[in-house]
């Protein structure tokens, strides 16, 4: 298996360099050169297998032979070692927990497998890789934790000060070690763009090796992909159309499951939700991509003005804007929306979802009501509702139980070194 840049065809690296480079010289996202398909008896047999059995036969076609099998199941057992279960509501509406990770977060799938795929590639070499990764929230503390302590490698999490949840800060300043907290006085889509230009900085890449460790990083999407399976065979009534509602905003969990999708997994369709940040739904609308400045929102994860793996869709769909628009249903929802619909859920199912999940459970309502079709919906439910107590304590009537893991961050003390986001302060800070 091959990888080839978004922005060149021609431009083709391994796996392992895809993994270790992040993103390509040319500036481009890679992708895998073609989509491999599971075979019927595979999807047929998901029942019978375990999820980090299904991780695994799914994984090795992306890997193909450049990590032994014996190697590929360790990685994934020591990375996918929690699970993904699914919260039924209804007979054809269930939630897809995705936050019983160590940072109780979707991210956590793809950061560790990453890391301990990076860690293998790195241990036979002497050289120490620095990762950049931008954050609006719950990648950073995914990143950290899962690269925590890994030998030979240092990360340099950047997020948007003052725009992060209080909680969501604390589990990125707080571990220390081979973990570097910046503040950056901007949006994520400053963070973003710094994280990208010191990518094709050619003479700090000369004194610093560098990789990513956000969704432009195919590294972080092959394991997302995972749980789309895993899912699915927790199904009751398989018979009717499956749809998947993925709170968007970088847009890389959407493109795992569509490439589970074109692997054979059976969806129908997917609806992307995205709040006022809602670039990616004007696209889906009108064909025209307009990237623009974020702005803040309750569902802070979804803040992207300008989603990176938009590239990697549009090249998966060989740029046909109509074969997209088909299988991709998008709708943006505001604040006051997102806190009617926590209320609701809570009050219908006495179930406590996050913001970004409930701008889901709205997106899948809207699409009920347009089309008015039968399908089992599945709403991805990307952290723990915890994460987000300050929405919770300011606007609503209850809230969620704060997990241990959680609250035993809490406590500790910040470490934070501050940077504008102008590239040169940043440039300076890196040589430093």
């Amino acid at each position: 298996m091959k990888y080839f840049s978004t922005n060149n065809p021609n431009n083709t690296v391994s796996f392992r360099e895809a993994i270790l480079q992040g993103l390509a010289k040319d500036k481009g996202l890679f992708r895998p050169s073609y989509i491999p398909q599971l075979t019927k008896t595979f999807l047929n047999s998901l029942n019978d297998l375990s999820f980090q059995e299904i991780a695994l036969e799914v994984a090795k076609n992306f890997v193909d032979g450049e990590i032994s099998n014996s190697e590929l199941e360790n990685i994934i057992n020591s990375s996918i070692s929690f699970p993904a279960p699914l919260a039924k509501l209804s007979d054809d509406f269930s939630i897809l927990e995705l936050f019983h990770g160590p940072t109780l977060a979707f991210k956590d799938f793809g950061a560790r497998f990453m890391a301990r795929t990076m860690e293998h590639f790195l241990k036979t070499e002497n050289k120490e890789i620095t990762i950049l990764v931008a954050t609006s929230g719950d990648t950073g503390s995914a990143v950290a934790n899962g690269f925590y302590n890994v030998e030979g490698i240092n990360v340099i999490v950047l997020f948007p000060g003052g725009k992060i949840s209080k909680i969501q800060e604390k589990q990125i300043t707080t571990l220390g070690n081979n973990i570097t907290a910046i503040e950056i006085d901007g949006t994520f889509d400053d963070c973003q763009r710094l994280v990208k230009s010191a990518f094709v900085d050619e003479a700090l890449k000369e004194k610093i090796n560098l990789s990513s460790a956000n969704s432009i990083n195919i590294g972080r999407l092959i394991p997302q992909s995972f749980y789309y399976f895993e899912s699915f065979k927790q199904l009751e009534n398989s018979n009717k159309k499956i749809i998947y509602c993925v709170p968007s905003g970088n847009l890389g969990n959407l493109t795992a499951g569509l490439i589970a999708k074109k692997m054979g997994l059976p969806i129908s369709k997917f609806i992307a939700a995205t709040n006022a940040n809602n670039v990616f739904t004007e696209y889906i609308d009108s064909g025209i991509f307009n990237p623009r400045a974020s702005q803040i929102t309750l569902s802070n994860a979804m803040d992207v003005g300008d989603p990176s793996n938009l590239a990697r869709i549009i090249s998966l769909y060989d740029d046909d804007y109509n074969l997209i628009k088909n299988v991709i249903f998008s709708k943006s929802f505001g604040d006051e929306e997102t806190l009617r619909k926590m209320k609701e859920i809570k009050d219908q199912y006495d179930y406590i979802i996050d913001p970004h999940g409930a701008v889901g459970c709205l997106a899948i309502e809207k699409y009920k009501n347009n089309y008015g079709e039968s399908f089992n919906s599945v709403v991805l439910e990307t952290a723990h509702p915890a994460k987000f107590l300050d929405v919770f304590k300011n606007n609503l009537e209850f809230e969620p139980e704060i997990p241990e893991r959680l609250s035993g961050c809490l406590d500790k003390e910040s470490k934070i070194i501050k940077v504008s986001k102008d590239y040169k302060d940043f440039q300076e800070f890196l040589l430093s």
